[in-house]
């Protein structure tokens, strides 16, 4: 189990595919875990050198007191990049995982090359809504956000054909304490972009699904058409894409990536 220690806290993650081809790093989205992007890897792994992780708190990572900003999840990512020697990456985030890749477009430009983001936005969701989410969390633990989950990730087409695949996935979200939840909650809180997606120079492929409430497909064309040489693309689907309609996803990434 590939782990980096940290101070007070540190991070599980997986190095894939072939040791002589670039690197590509896969951020995830709140409550899941490395395993969501089981489907992108054997495709994705033949020209890539993949790494991906479990975000602090997540599966099997270990979470330092919140609070945190979203530059504490970058340097997370910065920290796994130094321990590997990863000078330089393409990077895909999806949700949380999207910001992420903004702030390191932003803060670390000269560590990305091309960036996907998928069912993010430059601002996700309203303050409003994720206090409510907050004050649910407190007075009801995680069983009622976990037990409404599949439907916000997944249409009810593919719930209920694939009802193994999505207990796998809410499995890590089931297993989270509350206050590490309610700590990325303020992430996003706290967490906007809009202003300064303008100076994002990294080529940008921005993937929405096209029933996603939590993230619409206007946030994602709003990041396309604000960064300096976005691109969007719109697949079937609600937040988690990558799963729902994981062969174009992973082909779009593929071709992103080479073109």
């Amino acid at each position: 189990m590939p782990f980096l220690a940290l101070t007070q806290y540190g991070l599980h993650y997986r190095v894939d595919g072939l040791a002589d081809r670039p690197w590509l790093t896969l951020c995830n989205s709140i409550g899941t875990d490395l395993h969501m992007w089981d489907d992108q890897i054997d495709v994705l792994g033949q020209h890539f050198r993949i790494l991906r992780y479990d975000c602090r708190g997540h599966a099997r990572s270990i979470a330092p007191p919140p609070p945190w900003t979203i530059a504490n999840l970058g340097h997370d990512v910065l920290a796994l990049f130094d321990v590997l020697g990863i000078e330089r990456t393409h990077f895909c985030g999806l949700s949380l995982g999207g910001l992420v890749g903004q702030w390191l477009a932003l803060q670390a430009p000269q560590r990305i090359g091309r960036m996907i983001v998928c069912s993010t936005a430059a601002k996700i969701g309203s303050t409003e809504a994720w206090r409510a989410r907050i004050a649910q969390l407190r007075e009801h633990g995680l069983d009622g956000i976990a037990a409404a989950t599949p439907s916000r990730w997944f249409t009810d087409a593919f719930t209920e054909t694939h009802p193994a695949r999505i207990q796998a996935l809410v499995a890590p979200l089931r297993a989270m304490p509350p206050e590490i939840y309610a700590a990325f909650c303020e992430v996003l809180i706290a967490t906007d972009f809009r202003h300064d997606l303008s100076e994002i120079a990294a080529p940008l492929l921005a993937i929405a699904g096209s029933d996603d409430t939590t993230t619409p497909p206007v946030d994602l064309r709003f990041i396309a058409e604000h960064v300096k040489n976005g691109r969007y693309l719109e697949l079937p689907g609600r937040h988690l894409t990558n799963v729902e309609s994981a062969p174009a996803f992973t082909r779009a990434v593929h071709d992103f990536l080479h073109s």
